[in-house]
């Protein structure tokens, strides 16, 4: 018998929420595995008012029992990786002999964040608003074939030569192209190497651990990063991430087979955010997107970028929901809505004056978009903390219900404050949770 299993997926731009809901979760699951992304994506945890910021470790590796594993698709910076394993051996958190990186994940370095740097700042280039940390450069390296890998970084001799040879060619591109400093390749490999003896007791084969798992019937969540409309393929291109964030990013960044994923829970919030620059249809700015974005806490877990906030996106959600085959919902940050008399929902786009059921391809395409918007009465009471569907005020369940009917899926979750638990289920969500569980 193989065990339960389900993908958590950003529904929007990323920032929903993901870590909270990860590791609400979790404690239904044997293993949690995060599948895409880099150190760019924090996800932020609070259990009974501590805070836990995790750019790398999969949110699992906070729950007891829980095994975390990082994926063959993530791009690991082991400095980065050292330093939050340190903060969490710090706080208490069991992470030695109970926390993975894939020996197939592929590694950033310094000549990556100085490539990135140089390019995301050159004249006449579009700005993605990256967070220059190395991520697409390193995704470049991997598809070009000429990355260097978890495994490959355990092999000293292969480690020397590959650093020796890559900053000879990236110090002359970078020279050449944004008249950077160059890199010292000898200390970069020394660095490197000593911390390559610190990461080996963690690495392993991630593929076999998780087929393993899921063939002895324990359940397994995998972890997206990022989101839906970040995703290189399906998202707001060029302003995505370097990443197959989407649902099917699960099995090809794990080794899983396809038909090993049940489940599929997409995130969003009760709006909507983004970082950075891209499309982003519902929009709103002025004393507005001040209000959401103070009650909403909305600055980067990772960066401290303010978000640009808006109202939430039925078509995106629609899309999301094709593209990730996502059977429930968990919305977040319910409460940040609590004081507003009216909220516009986004329910239909239009092109040049007509109806349109289709998400452009073309970022510029998103310039032509007008949004339909209805609105719905606020309920001007606070759900905060809330776990009730019953106990919400009215007019917030008439909220949760229109979303549910015009998204294409059921709402399992809804989340009602930062806490672990503050947080409110749906039965039948809950039962199907309480058979995962029993096959943890």
């Amino acid at each position: 018998m193989r065990g339960k299993t389900a993908v958590i997926v950003g529904a929007q731009w990323g920032d929903e929420g993901k870590g909270k809901i990860v590791d609400v979760l979790s404690h239904s699951f044997s293993v949690v595995a995060r599948y895409a992304g880099g150190h760019n994506a924090g996800h932020t945890v609070l259990i009974q008012g501590k805070k836990f910021v995790l750019q790398l470790v999969p949110c699992g590796v906070l729950r007891p029992g829980c095994r975390a594993v990082i994926g063959n698709g993530v791009v690991l910076d082991p400095l980065a990786f050292l330093k939050e394993v340190g903060m969490l051996r710090q706080a208490g958190v069991q992470v030695d002999g109970n926390l993975f990186i894939s020996n197939r994940a592929h590694v950033i370095l310094p000549y990556h964040r100085m490539i990135e740097m140089g390019a995301e700042n050159a004249p006449g280039r579009v700005k993605i608003g990256t967070t220059s940390r190395g991520i697409g450069p390193a995704y470049e390296d991997k598809m070009g074939r000429r990355g260097l890998r978890v495994a490959d970084l355990l092999d000293a001799n292969l480690l020397k030569t590959t650093i020796e040879n890559a900053c000879r060619e990236k110090n002359m591109i970078a020279h050449a192209l944004f008249n950077s400093e160059p890199l010292d390749a000898e200390a970069m490999h020394r660095e490197y190497a000593e911390a390559a003896e610190k990461i080996a007791p963690f690495v392993t084969d991630t593929a076999v651990l998780l087929n393993k798992a899921l063939n002895a019937g324990e359940s397994v969540m995998f972890e997206g990063a990022q989101a839906t409309m970040l995703d290189i393929d399906h998202g707001t291109y060029p302003f995505v991430t370097s990443s197959s964030a989407c649902a099917g990013g699960a099995v090809i960044g794990t080794g899983v087979p396809p038909n090993a994923i049940q489940t599929v829970i997409g995130i969003t919030k009760a709006y909507c955010t983004r970082v950075g620059s891209g499309p982003f249809p519902t929009e709103v700015e002025g004393p507005v997107a001040d209000k959401l974005r103070a009650r909403g806490n909305e600055y980067g877990a990772v960066t401290g970028r303010p978000r640009r906030c808006g109202w939430i996106d039925l078509p995106l959600l629609r899309y999301a929901q094709m593209i990730n085959g996502v059977n429930w919902w968990v919305v977040t940050k319910m409460d940040v809505l609590d004081e507003l008399a009216e909220i516009p929902i986004c329910v239909g786009y239009k092109v040049n004056g007509k109806k349109t059921d289709s998400i452009p391809a073309l970022a510029t395409g998103f310039e032509k978009v007008e949004c339909i918007y209805e609105n719905m009465p606020g309920w001007k009471t606070s759900t905060e903390g809330v776990t009730s569907f019953d106990k919400l005020p009215k007019k917030a369940q008439e909220y949760l219900r229109f979303v549910e009917r015009e998204s294409g899926a059921s709402i399992g979750m809804v989340s009602t404050g930062p806490d672990r638990d503050q947080t409110m289920f749906m039965p039948e969500f809950e039962a199907e949770l309480a058979a995962a569980k029993s096959a943890k």
